[in-house]
């Protein structure tokens, strides 16, 4: 059987790994299925780090009582082979040194090391579904996120088109803008005009070849949105805003007033 090919039984085994369950020939095939396909080996990995993490966030566990009592009996016995060695003579005690099995050093860290493994596994085996639990609401909050993400990607606007609007000196006084997504068109007045109560502002479109094409009439607000489709400015090379009656004029007759701003229209992407 291809373990690459079932992802499943490869987290199943890498758990398993992970946690020290995994033992025998079943443990050395795994590690040399690692060693020679990068996904198992990943998966090994990944979860060995979600149980360390695991173990490091779980509080210190102290030993059991029986385990205090054994260490005790161990030190007891040590004490009596030393006296027992002292009164054979120095060459036996020599001879028959406490050997490596007799350490308390060893018996201690060994206490240690068991009851940590011990924590560790029924910690790892208590909290191995809580766990996955976890990673699933995290990815559940990913796609929520992404989701997120892509709606106010949407609602950005989109500058496809964009017009700086000047005097007869040359001084601006109106950012104009195209967004093609939203079909529509902003203007903002970035100079110091403000039109009498009587008259109105409005925007034409200036063709290549026939009459100017009114585009809206703006308010007297610093940031006006109008509707515009792409063929509203598409091969349209400039744009002007006239001084007209308030309302301004009805579309098809041209500008009446005086042209008070004017600005060659610029396509900023393709």
């Amino acid at each position: 059987m291809n373990l690459t090919q079932n992802p499943s039984l490869v987290e199943q085994l890498a758990a398993s790994y992970a946690l020290g369950t995994l033992r025998g020939g079943a443990r050395r095939r795994f590690e040399a299925l690692a060693r020679e396909h990068a996904q198992i080996r990943a998966a090994a990995l990944i979860w060995q780090g979600r149980l360390a993490s695991v173990a490091e966030l779980q509080p210190q566990a102290a030993p059991s009582p029986a385990v205090w009592k054994r260490i005790e009996n161990l030190v007891r016995a040590e004490k009596e082979a030393k006296a027992m060695q002292a009164a054979r003579g120095p060459a036996t005690a020599v001879a028959a040194g406490p050997g490596w099995w007799a350490s308390l050093n060893l018996w201690r860290g060994a206490s240690f090391a068991g009851a940590a493994v011990a924590v560790l596994a029924v910690v790892a085996g208590v909290n191995l579904s809580s766990t996955n639990s976890h990673l699933d609401g995290q990815v559940a909050s990913l796609g929520d996120q992404v989701k997120e993400l892509s709606a106010k990607l949407s609602a950005t606007p989109e500058i496809r088109y964009v017009a700086v609007l000047a005097d007869d000196k040359s001084a601006a006084s109106m950012l104009v803008t195209f967004d093609p997504k939203n079909q529509r068109l902003l203007l903002k007045r970035v100079g110091g005009f403000q039109e009498q109560p009587d008259k109105s502002l409005q925007l034409w479109a200036l063709p290549q070849t026939g009459a100017p094409k009114s585009l809206g009439v703006l308010g007297n607000e610093p940031v006006v949105r109008l509707a515009a489709t792409g063929n509203d400015v598409r091969e349209v090379p400039a744009l002007a805003i006239s001084l007209e009656p308030k309302g301004g004029v009805p579309a098809g007759s041209g500008p009446t007033g005086p042209v008070l701003f004017k600005g060659a229209l610029i396509e900023t992407a393709l």
